[in-house]
């Protein structure tokens, strides 16, 4: 040993360490007696004060999310091999990490559920590679992985192992994306580098008011910077929810958290090669009918009150905002949407619903916020979401309603032109069945981003209120006409005439129909008849992309 190492000491015998007696009688009493210390490593002390926290413990966690009698645990056993620092003294069972499989709704899961009671949850080598060794399986079987994260960090006392344990984790994580759905549910602390898994993985869920989420804690912050902030308002669900996009669901409690967890799962299939689950919807007042007589005809289809209603949706102004949401719901089955990043960048929807029972991906402007204009973190949003549904193979519905790209100082200097291209380019980049709808304005490249039938989308539908063009009419009357207007005795009055000419002759969607970048133009009324049909013949869709390694987004 060189004289800079750490000391190592004996790893002293505990009860469980000593031979069991002779008979088979003896040796099953000793292994009921490990199992029982591997479900009681956290000291009655660590779990009450768990409790009183507002937290359930990793197995009571694990009760609520598995279907009743389907968890099977692995590397239940498994003790840390740490002599430094006093810590072969202690050597729980499991390690502070409760691994293994079991099922969600009667689909396969792999699941691992960070233990507090036990070292406050901190990752070393066994820990490390319990979590490793399960992500390896999920790969192997192509189910889905959920984590379950409530851990102080990195354990000191295992240094540069730890540290190596998380990289092994990470390169998992990142290996695994896009092949099976990967949720991490932050049910505590996660902070360093702990932070990077979740990061990685496709959703985030934390907990109102005892999740969080940073880098460097508040302690180095006022050390390092002299700022003075909380633990929640630096790192806390709500923060992550609506400031920094890093999380995509705030939950009241651990519950709502794991309902959450159980819901996005519905949707999403086990692999990127597994087919979608479908629901049966036949008992909704909107299903619609597979008869062929019934999809004959675009203009002779039943239409529910429900559907009848969407035409009343656009206001007769323009300028007049009203709530997307209101579409969505009469289109989707039974009105249920699963929203993504619902507080963040709120001028853009994404989220999961099903059409006929067949999940799909929703993405739409929101004019109720910023008059449903993008910006940065709408394009980081939608854009992230896209990719999500490519990868899974999940239908993207795009509805339109974009008066075009926030403008501003603020939104040019922090990268617009760079972080707004994620979006453009991630339509473009996907291959599974696009369906687009533009209800009202489709203004300058806004239009051409927004699942435009020039970046690939398979079907393009207007609705008569559709605008489509390089800007609004009012604006491009002020371009088109400034001399004019500058000499007119009455500049309102002709205002009011080019802006209406201006509408009718380039301002609709009948142009846009007329050179085929609208498949059709339609009744508001038919629109959730329309997506269905077309999600049925895009069902066999088959599009690939060039061979290459992969593509270069811009980050």
């Amino acid at each position: 040993m060189s004289d800079n190492a750490l000391p190592t000491h004996p790893v002293p015998p505990d009860i469980s360490d000593e031979p069991a007696g002779d008979t088979t009688a003896d040796k099953l009493a000793e292994l009921h007696e490990h199992h029982r210390k591997a479900r009681h490593a956290g000291s009655a002390n660590a779990v009450e004060k768990q409790h009183e926290r507002g937290k359930l413990t990793a197995r009571e966690r694990l009760g609520l999310l598995l279907d009743a009698g389907s968890f099977t645990e692995l590397d239940e056993l498994a003790r840390h091999r740490s002599t430094v620092f006093g810590s072969g003294n202690s050597r729980p069972y499991g390690d502070g990490v409760i691994t293994g499989y079991g099922s969600v709704n009667g689909r396969d899961v792999c699941v691992f559920a960070q233990d507090f009671t036990v070292f406050g949850g901190s990752l070393g080598e066994v820990f490390g590679a319990k979590i490793a060794k399960l992500m390896d399986l999920a790969a192997k079987i192509g189910c889905p992985i959920i984590g379950i994260n409530d851990s102080g960090g990195a354990r000191i006392q295992e240094g540069i192992v730890a540290l190596a344990a998380y990289g092994e984790i990470f390169r998992r994580n990142v290996a695994l994306s896009g092949v099976v759905p990967q949720i991490s549910l932050v049910m505590g602390p996660c902070a360093g580098g702990a932070v990077y898994s979740p990061a990685l993985t496709d959703f985030t869920v934390m907990v109102d008011k005892t999740s969080h989420m940073f880098i460097t804690g508040p302690q180095v912050l006022k050390a390092v910077t002299g700022e003075d902030v909380s633990f929640e308002e630096l790192g806390g669900a709500r923060t992550h929810n609506s400031k920094s996009g890093n999380a995509h669901y705030l939950a009241r409690d651990e519950a709502d958290a794991i309902a959450y967890a159980k819901r996005l799962l519905s949707y999403l299939p086990s692999n990127n090669r597994a087919a979608l689950a479908e629901h049966s919807s036949a008992t909704h007042p909107m299903h619609v009918a597979r008869e062929p007589e019934r999809a004959a005809e675009r203009h002779n289809v039943e239409l529910s009150a429900t559907d009848i209603e969407l035409n009343a949706v656009i206001p007769d102004s323009p300028q007049q905002p009203y709530n997307m949401l209101s579409i969505i719901e009469r289109i989707v089955d039974d009105s249920e949407l699963c929203q993504v990043q619902e507080l963040f960048a709120r001028n853009i929807i994404c989220g999961f619903g099903r059409i006929d029972g067949s999940p799909i991906g929703i993405v739409a402007n929101q004019p109720l916020r910023l008059a449903g204009c993008l910006n940065i973190d709408a394009a980081e949003k939608a854009a992230r979401f896209v990719r999500t549904c490519d990868a899974f193979g999940i239908p993207i519905v795009t509805l339109v309603d974009v008066p075009g790209f926030l403008p501003g100082k603020g939104q040019e200097w922090n990268g617009i032109i760079r972080r707004g291209a994620k979006l453009l380019y991630a339509y473009a980049e996907a291959t599974v069945p696009k369906i687009t709808i533009i209800t009202r304005k489709a203004y300058g490249g806004a239009y051409d981003v927004m699942g435009s039938k020039h970046l690939g989308a398979d079907i393009n539908l207007g609705w008569p209120t559709a605008q489509l063009a390089v800007m609004g009419a009012s604006g491009a009357v002020n371009v088109l006409y400034r001399s004019q207007l500058a000499q007119s005795d009455d500049p309102d009055k002709l205002r009011e005439q080019l802006t209406q000419q201006y509408t009718q002759t380039l301002a609709n969607p009948y142009i846009a129909a007329e050179r085929g970048y609208l498949d059709a133009v339609i009744e508001p009324a038919q629109t959730r008849h329309e997506v269905a049909r077309a999600l049925r013949l895009l069902a066999n869709k088959h599009e690939t992309s060039p061979a290459k390694k992969h593509g270069n987004i811009p980050l």
